[in-house]
């Protein structure tokens, strides 16, 4: 295959993406925001499409692709309802987490409800106190026999309150990285509460809430690897995960263009079209431009990880930087070009920047992303 070319079968995936997301989402991405509601119906047709298990073995259930495959998929969805596409995303992080470290009888149990999206996971890491500096988080498992009490808070857990699982990060062992470990807790577990719904700028279409843990058991059986390797499991997630929000960040502008370019080929101004004068004209195709260049370093980002390239983490990083960054640029502008009707909520192009605008914090800041790019470059 052309390095800078799609396969057949990438293409057959990201014409499938591409068709579900404006049948069955675009549609009805307004209501879900205005209702605050996540279309758990629609989430279940993706997972019959093999959108509930991406990059889970097929052996486990799951449909084997890549990172790459994935960041296509998401991409996609995207152009339908950035905010449901990430939810999505984050599901199939905490599978392929499951998947990778679980142990035989944990795998069993859950990756088939997970791949038919029959159980909805979600992932904790972020506390109150621990968000950027995520090495440094409170939430303490403590080891009484085949159990570990759960004791701490977890912040801003997309699903909270609704989701039938959480791999949950919390500290078994002394300060720092080496101290955490990753544990499966069932959304009914007792001593497992939820702070209530918070009231966001965008992402309405999935609820956020904080997970309390109060003398919360959970089984030993139930942790992923061994003690100590929590840390290092939910950066290995978080390389994909932030593959997959920047890909929904492209998707999201992507839809925006589109929405963009149709409204310049009908409104006229001065005597012409919009898309007539030249200065527009330019402003969108430079937007165009960095659309592509986004979409290049997420592709050779996600090759590098499925390559189990040495870089793959830094190329993450500079991607997810890449892509959310422009990405919201080019919403904004899409908007911009709409004039007063882009304010609107009719005209869709709003909920797209409110969508988009948290994809530069999550999943790691982008000064984080900068962070770790500066430390390849600097050699530490």
């Amino acid at each position: 295959m052309n390095a800078f070319a799609l396969g057949a079968e990438q293409t057959a995936i990201r014409a499938m993406a591409l068709e579900f997301a404006a049948e069955q989402m675009a549609p009805f991405a307004g209501e879900w925001d205005r209702e605050r509601r996540l279309p758990v119906d629609t989430l279940r047709q993706a997972a019959t499409l093999g959108m509930g298990a991406i990059y889970v073995d097929e052996a486990l259930g799951g449909s084997g692709l890549g990172r790459l495959d994935a960041a296509l998929i998401f991409e996609a969805l995207a152009t339908g309802c950035p905010s449901v596409a990430a939810f999505l995303s984050i599901h199939n992080m905490a599978a392929g987490m499951i998947a990778s470290r679980g142990d035989e009888a944990l795998r069993a149990h859950w990756l088939p409800k997970l791949a038919s999206m029959d159980a909805i996971a979600a992932y904790a890491l972020t506390e109150p106190d621990a968000g950027s500096d995520a090495a440094s988080l409170r939430t303490r498992a403590a080891r009484e026999g085949d159990t570990y009490r759960l004791d701490g808070t977890k912040q801003f857990i997309s699903g909270g309150g609704m989701a039938d699982l959480y791999v949950v990060m919390a500290r078994t062992g002394d300060d720092g990285p080496s101290g955490i470990s990753a544990l499966v807790v069932p959304g009914d577990a007792p001593g497992l509460s939820f702070g209530p719904e918070e009231r966001k700028m965008g992402w309405n279409a999935q609820p956020t809430r904080a997970l309390v843990f109060e003398n919360c058991r959970v089984p030993v059986s139930n942790r992923l690897g061994v003690e100590g390797q929590g840390f290092s499991i939910a950066m290995a997630g978080l390389d994909g995960g932030r593959l997959n929000i920047a890909a929904c960040s492209l998707g999201g502008a992507w839809a925006a263009l589109d929405k963009a370019v149709a409204y310049m080929n009908e409104r006229r101004a001065f005597g012409k079209r919009l898309a007539e004068h030249q200065a527009l004209r330019f402003r969108m195709a430079d937007a165009m431009t960095d659309l592509e260049v986004g979409r290049s370093i997420l592709w050779r980002a996600a090759a590098a990880l499925d390559a189990g390239d040495p870089a793959a983490s830094t190329l993450c990083a500079m991607a997810k930087r890449v892509c959310t960054d422009k990405g919201f640029a080019i919403a904004n502008e899409a908007l911009q070009m709409h004039g007063g009707y882009g304010y609107l909520t009719d005209y869709g192009l709003e909920k797209i920047v409110r969508d988009l605008r948290v994809h530069q914090i999550l999943e790691g800041t982008n000064e984080i992303m900068r962070v770790i790019v500066a430390r390849q470059v600097m050699g530490r």
